[in-house]
C-alpha cells in the first residue's frame, strides 16, 4: 500500500512507485495523471503508470517501439533509454527521450527521438530522430509552437560534459529545426533534466542538479522570455545532499503538475538506502515520489511542508468524484506543466481541442498474459523463439542463448524488487549435458553484478575442470555463482539427486543479505553462505550504474543455442518495512 484515505483526501506514502522507476515525468490529462520513467537497457521500453489521486499508481502500458527495430542489442549496462519526458498538447501525448549507446565516455553516442499517441496505452508513432545535443530532452508546447529542450554536452578535452541547457524550435509536423538553437542557462553546478512550464508570465526551468547520486537535487530558474536570460533561485526546491540520515535520499530530477483544483505537485526520483559496512547501498534503484508544492510571495515554488527535504507522507487530492452522466475523465483536457495559462491571444490554441481520453483497458497488457508486466527482458522483447509459453501450458520454456554477460542475446526474464525484504522462488526442469548449458534463478543488477543459482553440468566428483571429454561421464549440479565487477566466483557446487524431477530453487533477501536455497524432500536446504546483495546497487563500484535489483529466470547454451529449460510457479514476494 502507498496511500491511506483521510476524509476526501489521500495520504501518499513515498515512494509511490517503488523499485527501479527513475526520472519520472508527470503530466495531468483531465482527471488522470500519467507518469513515464526510464527503462535503460530493459524492455518494455518507457513504462507508463497512471493515477487518479497521485498516491495510487498502476501500470498503464509502455511506449512500444521506442527503440527502433525493437532492439537495444549491444547497448552497455545502464545505457539505452534515458529520462523520457511525457506531455499532452490537447490532442495527443508526446514523448521524447534519448537512447544512449556509450556510457562512461565523453561522447555518449546518443540519439534523441520523439513519438506521439492519442492513448498512452495504445499505438505510438514510429520514433523520429530530432537534434541530439545531449541526454534528458523535454518538449514544451506554446501557442501552436513546439520547443525541444536539452542538455548540451561538450566532449572536447577540457570541455564541460554538462555545458548548459539549450532550446530548439521544431516544426510540429515534420519535427525539423526552425531557426537557431538558444542557450538558456549555464550554471556552475551540474544541471540536466530540464522541464519548462509557464505561470503568471514567467517561464520556469525545473532542473536536475548535482548528478543522480547522493548530491542530487532540484534547482529552479525563471525568465520573462522563453529564450532567456534565466535567473536562478537562491535555494534548491528539493534536495537531500545536506542530510544523509533522511530515509529518502538522492531526491532530484523533478517535474511540476497542477491539479484540476489549482494545487501543485512535484514528481521526483528518490532512493531508500541500506546502511552497510561498505556505505549506503540503494539496491532497489531509484524510485518515484510525490511532493506538494506552493508558490511564495515572490513567485518561486516551495515545498508545502517547508524546507527542501522530501516528505515520506504527503497529503494529496482524493480521486475526483463523478456526477451522474459525467465522463470518467472529467472536463476536457488542459495541458498541465506546459503552457498554462497560455499567453494573451493564444488562449484557444491548445485547450479543449479534444476530450481527455479515458484509458482503454482492453489495450493494457492482460494480467493473464504469462510474459506481461511485471516481467521485463534485456535489450529486446521476449520472443517466442526463446521464451515459449504455449508448448507446455503453465510453464515458461526458455531456450538458452548467450551467456549471462552478453549484451546481445541473454535469455532472461526478471521482475523488479520493490522492498528490501523479498523472496523469490521457481520450479525448473532441465537436463544440461555440458558445462556450456545452464538454467536457473538469478538476482540481477547487470552483466557485471549478479548472483545466480543454476542447474548445469560438472565433471565427476574428484576430477578437476578439464573441459568436456566428449562425451564421457559427469553429473548434474547446482552451481551458485557470484559476479562482482571484475571477478566471477563459483561459491559452491552441489550434486542434484533425481535429476529427472523438477527442482524448486529460491532466494531470500533481507536487506543486503541474500540466502539461496532449494527444496529437497519438501524441506528448504541452504546452499552456500550468505551473499552480499548490497553489491547489486547503483552505489557499488566505480562505474556509472542506474538501474536496480531484479529477480528472475534465465538460461544459456554457448554452443548451439538448443538447450531448453522449463520454469513454473515463479513467485516474487516483497514485504514492506
Amino acid at each position: 500500500m502507498t496511500a491511506a484515505r483521510t476524509g476526501a483526501r489521500t495520504v501518499a506514502r513515498n515512494p509511490v512507485v517503488r523499485g527501479f522507476a527513475p526520472d519520472p515525468s508527470l503530466v495531468r490529462v483531465g482527471n488522470w495523471y500519467y507518469m513515464a520513467t526510464s527503462s535503460f537497457e530493459w524492455f518494455p521500453t518507457i513504462p507508463l503508470h497512471r493515477s487518479r489521486d497521485l498516491a495510487n499508481w498502476e501500470y498503464a502500458g509502455h511506449v512500444q517501439g521506442a527503440a527502433p527495430g525493437d532492439s537495444l542489442a549491444g547497448v552497455p549496462d545502464s545505457g539505452g533509454i534515458w529520462a523520457p519526458s511525457l506531455n499532452w498538447d490537447g490532442e495527443r501525448f508526446w514523448v521524447t527521450y534519448t537512447i544512449v549507446r556509450s556510457v562512461g565516455t565523453p561522447y555518449f553516442d546518443l540519439d534523441t527521438y520523439v513519438s506521439t499517441a492519442t492513448d498512452p496505452a495504445g499505438k505510438w508513432t514510429a520514433p523520429r530522430r530530432v537534434p541530439s545535443h545531449g541526454f534528458d530532452p523535454a518538449l514544451f508546447h506554446e501557442g501552436g509552437r513546439l520547443w525541444l529542450l536539452n542538455l548540451q554536452s561538450d566532449h572536447r578535452p577540457g570541455g564541460r560534459r554538462f555545458a548548459g541547457i539549450v532550446a530548439t524550435e521544431l516544426d510540429r509536423e515534420t519535427l525539423t529545426t526552425v531557426g537557431d538553437t538558444h542557450l538558456l542557462l549555464q550554471h556552475g553546478r551540474l544541471v540536466e533534466g530540464p522541464k519548462l512550464l509557464k505561470r503568471d508570465g514567467w517561464y520556469y526551468l525545473v532542473l536536475a542538479e548535482g548528478g543522480t547520486g547522493f548530491e542530487h537535487g532540484v534547482l529552479v530558474a525563471r525568465s520573462r522570455s522563453l529564450t532567456g536570460p534565466y535567473d536562478v533561485d537562491d535555494r534548491p526546491l528539493l534536495t537531500t545532499r545536506d542530510d544523509p540520515t533522511l530515509p529518502l535520499q538522492k531526491a532530484g530530477h523533478a517535474e511540476l503538475a497542477e491539479t484540476p483544483d489549482g494545487e501543485w505537485f512535484l514528481s521526483h526520483l528518490t532512493a531508500r538506502p541500506l546502511h552497510t559496512p561498505d556505505g549506503p547501498r540503494c539496491t532497489l534503484g531509484r524510485e518515484t515520489a510525490i511532493q506538494a508544492v506552493t508558490w511564495d510571495a515572490e513567485g518561486w515554488p516551495r515545498l508545502r511542508h517547508g524546507g527542501w527535504h522530501p516528505a515520506a507522507e504527503v497529503e494529496v487530492p482524493g480521486s475526483p468524484a463523478r456526477s451522474e452522466g459525467q465522463a470518467a475523465t472529467g472536463d476536457p483536457a488542459v495541458p498541465v506543466g506546459a503552457s498554462a495559462p497560455l499567453p494573451t491571444g493564444a488562449a484557444a490554441a491548445i485547450p479543449a481541442k479534444a476530450p481527455a481520453p479515458e484509458p482503454d483497458a482492453s489495450q493494457l497488457p492482460s494480467p493473464a498474459s504469462p510474459l506481461a508486466w511485471p516481467w521485463s527482458s534485456l535489450r529486446g522483447y521476449p520472443d517466442p523463439s526463446w521464451a515459449d509459453v504455449t508448448t507446455r501450458p503453465g510453464w515458461i520454456r526458455l531456450r538458452g542463448r548467450h551467456g549471462p554477460e552478453s549484451r546481445w542475446a541473454h535469455s532472461l526474464l526478471a521482475q523488479r524488487l520493490t522492498e528490501h525484504r523479498a523472496e523469490a522462488e521457481v520450479t525448473v526442469e532441465a537436463r544440461p549435458l555440458t558445462f556450456t548449458q545452464a538454467a536457473g534463478l538469478v538476482l540481477w543488477y547487470d552483466t557485471r553484478s549478479y548472483l545466480s543459482l543454476d542447474l548445469t553440468w560438472a565433471e565427476p566428483v574428484g576430477e578437476g575442470q578439464h573441459g568436456q571429454q566428449w562425451r564421457g561421464g559427469g553429473r548434474t549440479v547446482l552451481s551458485l555463482v557470484e559476479r562482482d565487477e571484475g571477478d566471477v566466483r563459483e561459491v559452491v557446487v552441489v550434486e542434484v539427486e533425481n535429476v529427472a524431477e523438477p527442482l524448486t530453487l529460491g532466494v531470500t533477501v533481507d536487506g543486503a543479505e541474500a540466502r539461496f536455497w532449494y527444496l529437497r524432500d519438501g524441506e528448504r536446504t541452504r546452499i552456500g553462505p550468505v551473499l552480499d546483495a548490497g553489491r547489486l546497487s547503483d552505489d557499488h563500484g566505480a562505474r556509472l550504474r542506474f538501474t536496480g535489483t531484479m529477480a528472475g529466470i534465465h538460461a544459456w547454451d554457448l554452443v548451439d543455442a538448443a538447450f531448453t529449460a522449463d520454469f513454473t510457479g515463479f513467485r516474487l514476494t516483497c514485504t514492506p518495512e
